[in-house]
């Protein structure tokens, strides 16, 4: 099956983009121009997704999917790690895991101390602030690993969604021995919709989760296993999700 490019989004019109489209791809370039971020900087994490513990929650009885999970609060440039909680999502945006109070292991201390991630996290925060300034920013991020452990692995067992944030930010770590993984992006409330598949590491998609849904296709093995390794974070002013 041949993959659909990524519709790269140009470095001054990443904001534009957001507003017009509520969607944004951005090469790992323009990530670590928009961040003021080495990509060798990023790279550096690379060995803490061989480090992720097993996902106990899945409702499909799967083994496919490892995660570590941190949050946060971005005041402005500053970023302070708050303590650590449950993962908590309304069933009206995750009908297969929403209304449950999920406890992954943190963030490794190390990963969440590195100059680094404060300059991705808040860089991004700072983006998503020119669409749409609503005060601090409280921010969830997960390490995720989909592997082909049980033949196939769902990066969304939830199919088409919205996460119930303000923006998500999905950047792909790497991909190795799989096929599939497409991302699918499709208008809340129309017609149109764009599918691609994101293939270069610290290749990211915005998304302004009040306007689109998305989702990505599973996976399959193209040598004995494979997995896929993202990080996901979401933006959301006022409060995290259950505190409202």
């Amino acid at each position: 099956m041949n993959a659909f490019p990524p519709p790269y989004t140009a470095p001054d019109t990443v904001v534009d983009a957001l507003r017009a489209h509520g969607c944004a791809v951005l090469a790992p370039s323009t990530l670590a121009a928009l961040c003021g971020v080495r990509i060798d900087d990023l790279e550096a994490w690379r060995a803490s997704w061989d480090d992720l513990p097993p996902d106990a929650y899945l409702k499909d009885g799967g083994r496919y999917r490892r995660r570590r999970h941190g949050c946060f609060v971005q005041h402005g440039d500053t970023l302070a790690q708050v303590a650590h909680r449950a993962h908590w999502q309304s069933e009206d945006y995750n009908a297969l895991h929403g209304g449950m109070h999920r406890w992954f292991e943190p963030l490794a201390p190390t990963l969440a101390a590195d100059p680094a991630w404060t300059q991705l996290v808040a860089g991004l925060g700072r983006v998503f602030a020119q669409v749409r300034d609503d005060g601090d920013w409280h921010v969830e991020a997960h390490q995720f690993r989909i592997d082909t452990t049980d033949g196939i692995g769902r990066p969304t067992p939830e199919g088409a969604h919205r996460d119930g944030v303000d923006f998500v930010a999905v950047l792909l770590v790497g991909r190795s021995g799989i096929k599939g993984g497409e991302t699918r992006v499709f208008e809340a409330d129309g017609p149109a919709g764009q599918r691609f598949t994101l293939t270069e590491p610290w290749a990211v998609l915005l998304l302004d989760d009040h306007r689109v849904i998305h989702e990505s296709t599973p996976i399959q093995p193209s040598d004995d296993t494979g997995h896929r390794d993202t990080l996901v974070l979401t933006y959301r002013a006022g409060a995290f999700q259950g505190e409202d």
